[in-house]
């Protein structure tokens, strides 16, 4: 899962959706029934795992709920980026995160402040969904092909205690 919690939202969240998230922003089991397996592990039921999974999303705490895996290999990828004015910044990010094979939108301090992971079956389609995004953006897409693979930990602690604060 990729999680972001905003601030304000975190006194909405109880002890089951956070031990939800804090279990797993990785290792989402690779079974026939992973939301099963995870309500045996949270003690709940598997319908109540995926209610809270489609509430978490739609108030905008999880972005995305699925595996991330070598896109190198089972398709094409590429990391590219935006510049957009300031004030319209989450506009364009909702743009971006209701395209095909997005994953990964985040803000960055730069000239170009939003930077995003794009996938696809091949490169032919990979193009084109560029293409296509950047035609409803109106602004340059910045294409950054992977030379050599990094892995990078998405997963986060998150510190309940202080967002309960702000």
């Amino acid at each position: 899962m990729h999680c972001q919690v905003p601030y304000c939202l975190a006194q909405d969240l109880d002890t089951l959706d956070r031990r939800l998230i804090d279990s797993y922003q990785r290792g989402l089991p690779v079974c026939i029934r992973p939301f099963h397996s995870i309500a045996e592990r949270l003690g709940c039921s598997e319908d109540d795992v995926l209610a809270r999974l489609e509430r978490l999303q739609a108030m905008g705490v999880l972005s995305r709920v699925g595996p991330v895996f070598d896109h190198a290999r089972a398709g094409a990828s590429l990391l590219a980026a935006v510049a957009v004015p300031d004030a319209e910044r989450d506009a364009f990010a909702e743009l971006i995160n209701a395209a095909p094979g997005v994953n990964h939108n985040y803000a960055r301090e730069h000239d170009f402040n939003l930077w995003f992971v794009m996938t696809a079956p091949d490169e032919a389609e990979l193009e084109a969904r560029l293409d296509d995004l950047e035609a409803r953006l109106g602004v340059p897409i910045l294409r950054l092909p992977m030379l050599e693979g990094y892995h990078i930990d998405l997963s986060f602690p998150i510190p309940w205690a202080e967002l309960e604060r702000a």
